[in-house]
């Protein structure tokens, strides 16, 4: 006797498309909150000015925004080189690759910015945990968050390395504490906080755990392994 098949999961393509447009629509959705602040750099931003553009939060973030289609034909052209090589899951790679570094620096770049007065006096430390939390302000804690999170969300998705939650909690944990430490180094005038650490790997597990169905595991991380080449015949 047959038996009804049983329902199975959506194809990946569905799944990645559906993810590409809630992406897209949190995006969207960001962009329109925060459509005022971002205003106010855009005069600056547009007449190609770095003071006031890449020197403030809000700059930042428009032309991150602004660079998206830029990005997406960077992830085109990849894979298009890739595919023409033959190289297996070219657009996987491509796309995971570009997200992770378009993703990650501009965030590192906001840490980054120096305070109101860099370079006057030594580097300011908070180590007790949770006690800056509470000044960081939703805001604060969201922009935390995000720092690493297209690390951690498209590095298990890249590389099978990366397939376990204690590692991409060492990889947040280990970029978050090497920013903070570049902070207190370069003088910056900015607090360098072990609350951002948390924070920051906090974000990065998230969006690990999010990525999860993604990850490379089973044949798929075998298949980037070289092939050995076949053996002469007598």
């Amino acid at each position: 006797m047959s038996h009804p098949a049983s329902p199975s999961a959506p194809p990946r393509p569905i799944r990645t498309v559906a993810l590409a447009s809630l992406g897209l629509l949190g995006l969207a959705g960001a962009a329109f909150a925060v459509r005022r602040p971002l205003m106010m750099a855009a005069p600056q931003c547009l007449a190609g000015r770095w003071h006031g553009c890449y020197d403030t939060f809000n700059g930042v973030v428009l032309m991150m925004l602004v660079g998206l289609p830029l990005a997406a034909l960077v992830v085109w052209a990849l894979a298009r080189l890739r595919r023409a090589a033959g190289v297996t899951s070219a657009w996987r790679r491509s796309l995971t690759e570009v997200g992770m570094v378009y993703g990650t620096v501009p965030f590192v770049w906001m840490i980054l910015m120096p305070g109101a007065a860099p370079g006057t006096g030594p580097g300011r430390v908070s180590l007790v945990p949770l006690r800056d939390l509470a000044t960081m302000g939703p805001v604060g804690i969201g922009g935390n968050l995000l720092v690493f999170a297209a690390l951690g969300f498209f590095a298990p998705v890249r590389f099978a390395a990366l397939v376990s939650v204690p590692r991409i909690l060492a990889l947040g944990a280990g970029c978050s504490v090497l920013v903070e430490t570049a902070q207190y180094v370069l003088l910056l005038d900015r607090v360098s906080s072990v609350d951002d650490v948390l924070v920051n790997t906090t974000g990065a597990v998230l969006a690990a755990l999010a990525s999860r169905p993604w990850w490379r595991t089973g044949p798929e991380a075998a298949s980037d392994r070289p092939r050995p080449a076949p053996a002469a015949a007598d």
